[in-house]
């Protein structure tokens, strides 16, 4: 069992990874794509000095890849952003 002072120990150790960019995102977009029957969700982020093209996962309907892939731009977007209300 993980104790909050355990996590707050996990958290102060966290450091950012050699390959990411420290820099804060300008922009989240997400594509869906038809791919060998199926649909991929990819997500693009706008940095200052240049974008990032990630697969996210593919699903076997449209209607779920675009479900899906509204929920992970409103996430992003949430992120990027902050609050709307304070």
């Amino acid at each position: 069992m993980i104790t909050m002072a355990d996590d707050q120990d996990i958290r102060q150790k966290t450091t950012p990874r050699e390959d990411s960019s420290a820099d804060d995102a300008l922009d989240v977009q997400t594509v869906v794509v038809p791919e060998r029957g199926r649909w991929a969700v990819e997500i693009v982020v706008l940095f200052a000095d240049g974008v990032v093209r990630r697969r996210i996962d593919t699903f076997p309907t449209e209607a779920r890849a675009r479900l899906s892939a509204g929920l992970i731009k409103r996430a992003a977007e949430r992120d990027i952003r902050g609050p709307l209300n304070g």
